[in-house]
């Protein structure tokens, strides 16, 4: 059947009801946070971009897109800058893992049988991966044993050629992409009326000691809150971005899928 949208709140239940029982559709759940990403693009950054990915790769794969987590996990002071920083509201680790579990065994007593969690937020993987596995414990209990649950990150598949191109004068490294190069293109690219490059800081890959201290010591982190600089960033590079990480994960969940 034909469907009206690729967002699975958006359809009536039972559109979405003969589009998921067979168990043949995915179901793309995007997991972001509210975190700041500098003084020149809004904390959902992490809710968007995922959001986005997930959309365009259900759209060649038949697949749906569940509604974002919009919270994640706190903020580490060496990946986003830290917990510490206003506008980043963060949950406790317990939370993300019990509230992923309970939202996968949901779709999986609808009948659906494939789900991908397309994650935007770093400091989400571990409790993402927690959350699986005690779903899956679960629902074995509960006979549901063909379940299938991929777990990835868009920027895993920006490949060496593209980060080339993207980065012409150094990679300063995924740890501190923080609001840099690659969330500033990608926002140029899909949302240009939520990014004020005119307030990006210009600043040198942020420096931290091969160790943590907490509380945290809010000097570590730049002022502004992203920990390299966005002004390399681009609308060009943004679609870069975009064909890169959309054709990755759909060949990606064409293998495991289909």
């Amino acid at each position: 059947m034909s469907l009206s949208s690729a967002f699975a709140s958006e359809l009536t239940w039972p559109d979405y009801a003969a589009a998921v029982g067979h168990g043949q559709t995915p179901i793309l759940i995007p997991i972001g946070s509210m975190e700041q990403h500098g003084h020149h693009m809004p904390l959902h950054v992490d809710v968007l971009l995922p959001t986005e990915f997930a959309r365009r790769v259900a759209s060649e794969i038949g697949g749906l897109v569940a509604p974002a987590f919009t919270y994640g996990y706190k903020s580490h002071q060496k990946s986003g800058g830290g917990n510490h920083l206003p506008g980043t509201t963060s949950l406790d680790g317990a939370t993300l893992v019990a509230a992923l579990k309970d939202v996968v065994k949901e779709f999986a007593r609808h009948g659906v049988r494939k789900i991908c969690l397309v994650n935007g937020h770093f400091e989400n993987s571990w409790f993402i991966v927690e959350g699986i596995d005690l779903a899956l414990r679960e629902l074995r209990w509960d006979g549901i044993t063909d379940l299938k649950v991929v777990v990835l990150s868009y920027w895993d598949f920006v490949h060496k050629d593209a980060i080339e191109q993207l980065y012409p004068g150094g990679f300063p490294g995924w740890d501190v992409e923080h609001g840099g190069v690659l969330e500033t293109s990608l926002m140029l690219a899909l949302h240009p009326q939520l990014v004020q490059l005119d307030r990006a800081v210009d600043h040198a890959p942020a420096s931290f000691p091969p160790y943590d201290v907490y509380p945290v010591k809010a000097a570590w982190t730049p002022a502004c809150g992203t920990l390299s600089s966005p002004k390399e960033a681009s609308v060009e590079k943004g679609h870069i971005l975009l064909e890169v990480c959309t054709q990755g994960i759909v060949e990606a969940l064409r293998a495991e899928f289909i």
